[in-house]
């Protein structure tokens, strides 16, 4: 496009990728396949078909939706918050973060759902 890329990809994608991989990408502007993307670290998982895809995808959905919505919400707040700080601060983070939820009956129902040997039945958001 003639300009250099301003909305984040040069300051995200080197903690993705790495600065090599980066700077390849970023200088020559190629596609790439969804095996070297993987190689890469850029996406997670690839698939043989769209219908492999949309399988994979409920699949990992579904894994998901069994989760505490809380936990879940809360995991992946850390995760992006944690990807800017110290260790030393993403656990300062995570910690406070943690004892707010401490309030949420999710964490009991786990403990129950365990002692019990079930699935638990975490509350809605």
């Amino acid at each position: 496009m003639a300009i250099v890329a301003d909305l984040g990809a040069l300051q995200r994608l080197p903690r993705i990728v790495g600065y090599g991989n980066a700077a390849d990408l970023a200088l020559t502007g190629r596609r790439i396949t969804a095996m070297e993307a993987k190689e890469m670290g850029l996406v997670s998982r690839v698939f043989d078909s769209k219908q492999e895809l949309d399988a994979g995808v409920a699949k990992i959905a579904k894994e998901i939706s069994e989760k505490s919505a809380w936990a879940v919400m809360g995991t992946k707040a850390i995760l992006l918050r944690s990807r800017d700080i110290t260790v030393e601060q993403g656990l300062e983070h995570v910690a406070t973060w943690n004892a707010a939820m401490l309030r949420s009956n999710d964490l009991e129902e786990a403990i129950k759902a365990f002692l019990e040997k079930r699935k638990p039945v975490f509350s809605k958001l």
